[in-house]
């Protein structure tokens, strides 16, 4: 009895020893910088150009380019990092006229005209956990993300109202420069080159409840559509580069 037990408790120990070098012996992800750009495409209020809709963005197919960094603090768990800068174009005629149009419908006015100048650009600083799964010489990256965004501008509207009395009434809504919390998840497929190098494909999301539009010279009662909030939702396929360290 008591050889069966020391015979089988070596095969414990011997089976332990095996488990636990075959996890040593998984590979384990090294963290990494990587240099990535590509598409910025808006969605949901942020692309609409509806006039009805108070919370429209009128925001364009755009570019994206950064940094995105993955810092592993156990095997292949760690904190991934993004900072980007986005460009989501400017309003064309097509949203200038629409604009005068349901203006000039609102309330009742003789004539409506609409000026725009300026471009839809911000940056955008995320940070998450990440975890990665690795197989032969891809790695899979997962990543739920938190963080802000920065505008720094967005287009500057001029609304000028001909009433039939004879009167007039200029409207602005003012390029915002405001901060706003953001959240997303990203997924990221890397091809290693060797031991410092990888490329990859990423795919990321972000969602904001909106950045703060200021407007003067008008109001909801009186002039018809009237933001002062803009939410932002944005999917972007990116390229990269990887340096790993």
């Amino acid at each position: 009895m008591k050889k069966n037990f020391t015979i089988l408790s070596v095969l414990l120990i011997t089976l332990f020893s095996l488990t636990v070098k075959a996890q040593d012996d998984k590979p384990t992800a090294k963290s990494y910088m990587a240099f990535i750009g590509g598409l910025s495409s808006p969605m949901g209020d942020y692309a609409s150009t509806s006039y009805i809709n108070n919370n429209s963005g009128f925001a364009k197919k755009g570019t994206t380019y950064g940094l995105d960094f993955g810092i592993y603090l156990h095997k292949n768990f760690g904190i991934g990092i993004t900072l980007s800068v986005q460009d989501q174009g400017e309003l064309d005629s097509t949203d200038v006229q629409n604009l005068a149009n349901g203006y000039n419908s609102s309330f009742v006015k003789n004539q409506t005209s609409v000026t725009s100048v300026g471009r839809f650009s911000n940056m955008i600083l995320m940070a998450g956990p990440q975890y990665s799964f690795l197989y032969k010489n891809f790695t899979l990256d997962l990543r739920a993300q938190a963080g802000v965004i920065k505008s720094f501008t967005t287009p500057a509207t001029t609304i000028v109202f001909d009433y039939s009395s004879n009167s007039g009434q200029t409207y602005y809504q003012e390029s915002s420069g405001a901060v706003a919390l953001a959240y997303g998840a990203s997924v990221g497929l890397r091809y290693s080159l060797g031991d410092t190098w990888d490329v990859g494909l990423k795919v990321n999301y972000i969602s904001s409840s909106g950045l703060k539009i200021s407007n003067t010279g008008g109001d909801a009662g009186t002039t018809g559509r009237f933001q002062t909030n803009m939410p932002v939702s944005l999917i972007q396929p990116t390229l990269g580069i990887t340096l790993k360290f």
